[in-house]
């Protein structure tokens, strides 16, 4: 009879690869919920379309390269991808940006590279980098005004035939991210002037911070399960907060910590993106510095770099960066007195 050609281990445990895809989807619940809540259908309509097409894709791809489609399409991952590139997308970007960046993610930084464990950059933001530098326009003006700051958010049928395209899309139901307004406002301006938008409402940031505190949530609730470790989640935060106290502690000249913290995709970068095992470090410490890593080039971007929110690129930056913070970080084995650091007299493997 034919047989499935598969890589190792072949034992299977409770945290088969389906289990663990669909326990984060599951995890993603209440940040989603919270961004239906706030700022309309867009998102979930996001993910319906980056969903669909990321199984066409995965299907398509797999023929193609003859393997068995109904074995990898079970495992969950084309799903989860589709899943994290919808939340992050403009609630009202076109219908053709989920597409195209689900086919992007699928094909080429997922497929290319062989398969699920073998990509070497988190599919999801490489699609969204990719979206975010070809369409800037679609991916800046296309946000959702929180229904907390006045904003008038359509129903179902209207964002339905917004991202479709059969209806304009009203100025009333769009505005700048908060991270992204106060960055280009405080230099002429003062921290109550810029606080005092409706986009900000009455604590941090009109809706993001509940969306923010869904995905911490949902974060949590994967530490509880081991399905991810703690490491990388802290380092990212601890990255971003040792440089707003460092840089960011005067709120007249730069974006305050509360703004980090709980606006744009802080918690979900840390807690859902950066945690991706195929293309994060792997070993305790290097997971720490992986996670400060990221935590630091976000900030930095941020603060000074040309985009308002930065964590596709700062995870893209140091998924490259991983395989040489594993090695550098390797623990020390049984039987040997340290671990192995940098490269040993004699040794000429590459």
């Amino acid at each position: 009879m034919p047989l499935v050609r598969i890589s190792s281990p072949h034992l299977t445990g409770r945290n088969r690869t389906q289990t663990v895809m669909l326990t984060v989807i599951l995890a993603t619940f209440p940040g989603i919920l919270a961004q239906i809540w706030f700022f309309g259908w867009g998102n979930m309509i996001q993910i319906a379309l980056a969903c669909v097409t990321a199984l066409a894709a995965e299907a398509a791809i797999l023929k193609l390269r003859k393997r068995p489609v109904g074995f990898y399409l079970n495992d969950g991952s084309a799903l989860l991808t589709a899943v994290l590139l919808g939340i992050a997308l403009p609630p009202l970007s076109p219908w053709w940006l989920p597409v195209v960046g689900a086919i992007f993610a699928i094909v080429f930084a997922k497929q290319l590279y062989g398969g699920l464990g073998q990509n070497l950059f988190n599919p999801a933001m490489a699609a969204y980098a990719l979206l975010l530098v070809s369409f800037p326009v679609y991916m800046t003006t296309r946000w959702a005004a929180p229904v907390t700051a006045g904003g008038d958010l359509p129903g179902f049928g209207e964002t339905l035939r917004i991202i479709l395209g059969s209806q304009p899309v009203p100025d009333a139901f769009t505005m700048a991210t908060p991270l992204d307004t106060y960055k280009h406002e405080i230099s002429a301006s003062t921290a109550a002037a810029v606080r005092a938008q409706p986009m900000f409402g009455s604590w941090i940031a009109a809706g993001w911070e509940w969306v923010n505190l869904g995905f911490l949530t949902g974060g949590l609730w994967l530490l509880w399960r081991r399905i991810i470790t703690w490491h990388i989640p802290a380092g990212f935060l601890a990255g971003l907060s040792l440089m707003s106290a460092a840089f960011g502690w005067d709120a007249d000249s730069y974006t305050p910590l509360s703004l980090h913290l709980l606006s744009g995709a802080t918690m979900l970068g840390a807690f859902f993106i950066a945690t991706d095992p195929a293309t994060a470090a792997t070993s305790r410490m290097g997971k720490l510095v992986f996670g400060l890593g990221i935590g630091i080039t976000l900030y930095i971007i941020r603060t000074w770099g040309g985009y308002p929110d930065a964590v596709a690129f700062s995870v893209l930056l140091f998924n490259f960066a991983a395989p040489l913070i594993d090695y550098y970080t390797q623990p020390r084995a049984y039987g040997h007195a340290s671990a192995p650091r940098g490269l040993k007299k004699g040794n000429t493997h590459g």
